[in-house]
């Protein structure tokens, strides 16, 4: 089980959970190998004065009095008030009373004039913020700004005099097998220093399209949260913000936010108060071997658009669903989950150079990058026409294991359609064909076949021909599932 890593004792139900990262991108760039050190006590020395306990208090309002519960009209509710109120405890109950509960997380100084780096979950509701230096003095600090996407705030504290503070690192050369060493306030007990190596990087815990922790086996537990990771030149590499635990406790297997992440994401709070992301508008989904045998490419790369904002800037830059998209801004898209990174980490209004895969071949287009607006919400797509085709008749597709039907009012109350979906329905799978293996489901919907629109049996039965006359080992299809459109690369096995 993922745990987030700053004590409980404000919300029961946060001690679960795992807020939404953004990832790193890039790979590890090959560097020199370094000796294990034969102390850490000069590094530690140098870096705990830096390192804060956070500690927030959250005021709520509770009810008065015991929290005794009976079924409706039950006697023993009218015996319990009146021995409350003979014992003269019954007045007032009901009332509401304030509770103030806290909560213990970590940080660290990043200037002399006193701005902290912190997780956002740490301080998620907090109404007073307090910091404890390492000497022992304790400052209110000031919400400068959050993100809860990437699971980062910044604070600000007024000291009297100047702070000593950390540098960040830079974690894309972070090696796997590094040396790293975490800095904390584990169940309270504050300046604790462990040590472990660089477990693994990029890994994603799917909590959001940017996740790409660095995972370390430095022992870090509840309280650890917010607190930064070093490598051996004392540089801040990452953030500790989760462990995966089924007991609760550090078994080496702990998560950090990439400095290459929280660094720009930093920033942004200092200046402006808030992220501003650069936005492409699309939805896009991971290229399959199988879809890119169907698209001609020679090896799953990329990130295919599966859908494409309306008046977004994609689609005033010519960019369209099937789009398969290559290198953004002159970077490689190796893999999906790259592409929003480098989108959100684009200048906003800066006009870059998109290389896509369409038809066969490669096209440049030129987009002008929008802004990230966290109020944007899925466009409906357009009305269509009401009409269904006349024939309800089941076919199947042997090729692909599958049945479908022209959508009927039949068909559309059976599998709860909207009005005016078009398209031709799955209706049956066969479990044992890769339709089935891919995910294909009967209430499907088929909207493209080889980058053709679909409307009818007869088209899809055509394009599926077509396929094999060709020897296509596989078929593109656009398929609405109930998770929205994906592309599906669908194996043909040919008739005997």
């Amino acid at each position: 089980m993922l745990k987030a890593l700053y004590s409980p004792a404000r919300k029961k139900i946060t001690a679960a959970l795992v807020i939404v990262l953004f990832g790193v991108t890039g790979i590890a760039q090959p560097a020199l190998a370094r000796t294990a050190p034969d102390s850490f006590a000069d590094l530690a020395e140098r870096l705990l004065p830096a390192v804060v306990n956070i500690s927030t208090t959250q005021i709520s309002t509770q009810q008065q009095g015991p929290d005794f519960q009976f079924p409706p009209g039950s006697p023993f509710e009218d015996l319990f008030r009146d021995f409350m109120e003979r014992n003269g405890q019954g007045q007032g109950q009901g009332q509401p009373q304030q509770r103030r509960a806290t909560a213990l997380g970590s940080g660290f100084i990043i200037s002399a004039d006193g701005y902290i780096v912190t997780n956002n979950h740490v301080i998620d509701g907090a109404d007073e913020i307090s910091v404890r230096l390492q000497e022992g003095e304790t400052l209110p600090a000031t919400l400068i700004g959050r993100d809860p996407k990437t699971d980062v705030a910044l604070l600000k504290v007024e000291p009297k005099s100047d702070l000593p503070f950390v540098s960040w690192g830079d974690s894309d050369t972070a090696r796997v097998g590094e040396w790293a060493v975490a800095i904390g306030n584990p169940f309270g007990l504050g300046g604790t220093v462990t040590a472990g190596i660089v477990s693994a990087r990029n890994r994603d815990i799917n909590q959001g399209p940017y996740d790409d922790f660095i995972q370390t086996d430095a022992s870090i537990n509840r309280g650890n949260s917010g607190g930064p990771l070093f490598n051996l030149d004392g540089d801040v590499i990452g953030i500790n913000s989760a462990i995966y635990s089924p007991s609760g406790g550090s078994v080496g297997i702990g998560f950090a936010i990439p400095s290459a992440i929280a660094r720009s994401v930093i920033d942004q709070l200092k200046e402006y108060g808030r992220t501003r992301r650069g936005w492409l508008g699309v939805h896009i989904q991971t290229v399959t071997d199988d879809i890119a045998d169907s698209v001609g490419l020679d090896k799953s790369t990329g990130a295919m658009v599966a859908g494409v904002s309306e008046e977004g800037p994609a689609q005033k830059a010519g960019i369209k669903q099937g789009d398969v998209i290559l290198k953004f801004d002159g970077k490689d898209v190796e893999s999906m989950r790259r592409l929003p990174r480098i989108v959100a980490d684009t200048k906003i209004g800066k006009d870059v150079d998109v290389v896509i895969w369409r038809d066969g071949k490669r096209e440049t287009l030129q987009v002008e990058l929008g802004e990230l607006e966290e109020d944007i919400v899925a466009t409906s797509a357009p009305e269509t026409s009401e009409q269904s085709p006349a024939s309800t008749e089941e076919s199947a597709i042997a090729p692909l294991g599958i049945k479908v039907a022209n959508i009927s009012e039949d068909l559309r109350s059976r599998y709860n359609l909207a009005e005016g979906t078009e398209g031709v329905i799955v209706t049956e799978v066969n479990g044992d064909s890769y339709a089935a293996e891919k995910g294909v489901r009967p209430g499907d919907i088929i909207i493209e076949a080889s980058h053709k629109s679909v409307s009818s049996v007869d088209e899809v039965k055509t394009a599926v021909d077509t396929a094999l006359k060709d020897d296509k080992r596989t078929i593109l299809m656009l398929i609405e599932t109930s998770a929205g459109p994906r592309y599906f690369g669908l194996t043909l096995t040919k008739p005997e």
